[in-house]
């Protein structure tokens, strides 16, 4: 079957840097794929928000956190979210901040919106490990976007008793106004409302992930998107995806890719850009600065 022969050959990988054309020729390619798509199913991941300007490290870290890099060491805000806080209340003081900076304070992105104005005249879905919002902010209805990890606006009960999960802004607002020391105070600390036990940010993070209603009907809704786009005319746009979870959306579209004659994998990623050597005729890959391809594609 096709399928067990893509996943034979899946782990031949090419110098694909090497083998791509000029970038003017591949943003032509680019545009001739798009205008042909009925349908463009996209695939973000974390590459694409720090694209957008949504960085864990660096300035945008060291100038938002540094009472907690002095007091624990943190060296970016990916790895402090696996650091062993001693207690819920600092624990707690450190991911009301990181869900502050990264889902409220920001803005919609103009690299976000942008990627709208691309999609928005086809039938389109999202599929993002993305936990930010960032799609939704710029204009993606949220009835289409399927957040495979969770999200950042959310809670749950850290052991998943039951299967609910609960909005956190006004209470991750009140966390940041009041942490001193980096803590909050204990009246603060959230509980599960059914167990009395511990909350987590609503991200998947172990096996008490809670997949809610919503999570369920999205799902449902990107399985009927690609039934319905199954053999058509489909761009997979695949947005700075790496391999820390490429079953999700990596490996997934180079499989649909090479099932559908009639479909191309636009890929930008500036780190990771290979991909199987049996789609490699109908895969178009960007290295460079994606704000300036995704501006370059408008044009």
């Amino acid at each position: 079957m096709k399928s067990d022969l893509f996943l034979r050959r899946s782990v031949s990988y090419l110098g694909w840097v090497d083998y791509m054309n000029t970038t003017e020729i591949r943003i032509q390619q680019a545009k001739e794929a798009i205008d042909k798509s009925e349908f463009i199913l996209l695939g973000g991941g974390a590459g694409l928000s720090t694209a957008a300007g949504i960085e864990y490290g660096g300035k945008r870290f060291t100038d938002n956190f540094g009472p907690f890099i002095q007091k624990y060491g943190l060296t970016d805000m990916y790895s402090s979210g696996f650091y062993p806080f001693p207690t819920q209340e600092a624990r707690w003081a450190y991911w009301a901040k990181h869900i502050s900076v990264n889902r409220y304070e920001p803005d919609a992105t103009d690299l976000y919106s942008d990627i709208f104005h691309l999609a928005k005249l086809k039938k389109y879905f999202v599929i993002t490990t993305n936990v930010d919002s960032q799609f939704v902010k710029s204009g993606f209805p949220s009835e289409k976007v399927f957040e495979v990890q969770g999200n950042y606006g959310s809670m749950q009960c850290a052991r998943g008793c039951h299967n609910k999960v609960y909005n956190n802004e006004l209470l991750v607002k009140d966390m940041v106004d009041q942490t001193v020391n980096c803590e909050i105070t204990s009246e603060l600390v959230p509980k599960c409302p059914v167990c009395g036990g511990n909350m987590d940010p609503h991200l998947r993070i172990n096996q008490f992930f809670v997949q809610d209603e919503k999570w369920v009907e999205l799902n449902r809704s990107y399985n009927q998107f690609l039934q319905e786009s199954k053999g058509k005319n489909v761009l997979y746009l695949e947005l700075g995806v790496g391999f820390n979870t490429p079953g999700i959306i990596r490996y997934p579209f180079e499989q649909m890719n090479y099932q559908n004659e009639n479909a191309a994998l636009v890929r930008m990623n500036k780190e990771h850009p290979e991909g199987a050597e049996v789609n490699r005729d109908r895969t178009i890959v960007f290295t460079e600065n994606m704000q300036d391809v995704v501006s370059a594609i408008m044009k």
